[in-house]
């Protein structure tokens, strides 16, 4: 048992973990204020170019009267259309794209930002200095 909660303890401690919680919480952040940009500035440049607040309520419908139900608040039947809701469709690759967007533009930046690594010029290896001295050494013999 306590093997097991030691190297429990490693887990959680190892970096990649602790960096993939920030992750996690991060996204979400950015997914609030991703949806709070859709929902409260382009949605509403939608509104005033289309006059209405998003594309939800377009739909093409495929057959009339498929079903029908009782509406719970009135009490009557009520018919049930077999529709295409493309309106919702539309809506989701808007906030896919915004997303794309933004999560482009923190890359972009995180790039800009983030520090060259060094690059490690590899030597020759051992083998290779012995086989370069011995060429040499065979070359004053002659």
């Amino acid at each position: 048992m306590r093997n097991f909660v030691r190297e429990f303890k490693e887990f959680i401690a190892t970096g990649n973990m602790i960096e993939l919680a920030v992750a996690v919480i991060l996204a979400g952040a950015v997914g609030a204020v991703i949806t709070s940009f859709t929902n409260g500035i382009m949605m509403q440049v939608v509104a005033a170019v289309f006059g209405q607040p998003d594309f939800g309520n377009i739909t093409i419908t495929l057959r009339e009267n498929v079903d029908t139900v009782i509406d719970p608040a009135t009490g009557r039947e009520t018919s049930v259309d077999s529709v295409l809701q493309i309106g919702a469709f539309i809506n989701t690759l808007i906030v896919l794209v915004l997303t794309a967007l933004v999560l482009f533009v923190i890359i972009k930046a995180y790039n800009r930002v983030k520090k060259p690594q060094e690059v490690v010029v590899v030597g020759p290896t051992e083998a290779d200095l012995l086989a370069e001295i011995r060429d040499l050494l065979a070359g004053r013999q002659l």
